[in-house]
């Protein structure tokens, strides 16, 4: 019997667990399937048995397939148009909907709280973060990450502020750090506010709040094929309200349709209820 490719796989894969990994991007999925293999020392149909016979296996692949990466305050250009342009026009809001897609460890929920709070609007936020990947929500719900990565973010932070207020809170406002144990931990305050939770977006419907004001989806249709990229921009289009924001990834963009019903500012798309025949 000839050995399956790495399609079938996925069919097969789709069959027996709760993932569908069929959409994603040829190459991108071929090259962690390949690392997969590679470091468990397994032939492609020996891949295949562990997924149908072994459950916890399925989450361990899970984790190996997707990629989980993001920082604190990743692209500093982005949250400082959000600071000045879009989180003052939510301040009349009596609620402020958040959805994080794809929120990985949760670095960037956090840094999306600090804002809030230093507009003084933290207590109007309600936010949902969703990944596919248990282990990464684990994570973020502990909001503990390493110090010595983190430290360069840290200084990302502080320039952050230059120009935008000349009195923010510190750092250490928002995380304890302690550097005998390389941790820096989210407090409390801000650590409380988030609903994390494991949703697959491929698959699954939104079961969360009507309408959102902002949408992050940094660097995830980056891993999907065109016709699954279309298929989730779809979705973020029917839950934002008019006038909300998705955030996109530095490498990531709008096409066709989608692309004339949003308003581009780098990588914030505003919604619009009106046609717009060019990025302005």
């Amino acid at each position: 019997m000839a050995e399956i490719n790495f399609k079938e796989f996925l069919e097969e894969l789709k069959k027996h667990t709760p993932y569908n990994f069929c959409d994603y991007s040829d190459n991108s999925i071929q090259r962690r399937i390949d690392k997969v293999l590679k470091e468990h020392n397994l032939q492609i149909d020996e891949l295949l048995a562990k997924t149908k016979s072994e459950p916890e296996f399925v989450e361990q692949l899970v984790d190996d397939i997707t990629v989980n990466t993001t920082e604190l305050f990743r692209n500093k250009e982005t949250w400082e148009y959000l600071y000045n342009k879009v989180i003052p026009g939510l301040k009349s809001k009596t609620n402020i909907n958040i959805w994080h897609a794809g929120c990985s460890t949760g670095q960037e929920v956090y840094s999306n709280l600090i804002l809030f709070n230093e507009l003084d609007l933290l207590d109007k936020v309600k936010v949902v973060a969703s990944d596919i990947n248990k282990k990464v929500i684990r994570s973020a719900k502990l909001g503990e990450y390493d110090y010595k990565f983190n430290a360069q973010y840290i200084e990302v932070f502080n320039e952050l502020w230059n120009g935008l207020k000349t009195n923010p809170k510190p750092f250490e406002h928002y995380f304890n750090i302690d550097e005998d144990h390389d941790k820096i931990i989210a407090k409390d305050f801000i650590k409380k506010i988030p609903k994390f939770i494991k949703h697959d977006l491929v698959v699954e419907d939104i079961p969360f709040y009507q309408k959102f004001d902002i949408i992050f989806c940094r660097n995830v249709l980056i891993y999907f094929n065109p016709e699954l990229q279309l298929k989730i921009v779809r979705k973020f289009f029917d839950k934002l309200h008019d006038g909300g924001v998705l955030i996109l990834g530095t490498h990531e963009a709008l096409h066709g349709f989608f692309k004339t019903r949003f308003v581009k500012h780098g990588m914030v798309y505003t919604k619009s209820n009106t046609f717009h025949l060019k990025y302005k």
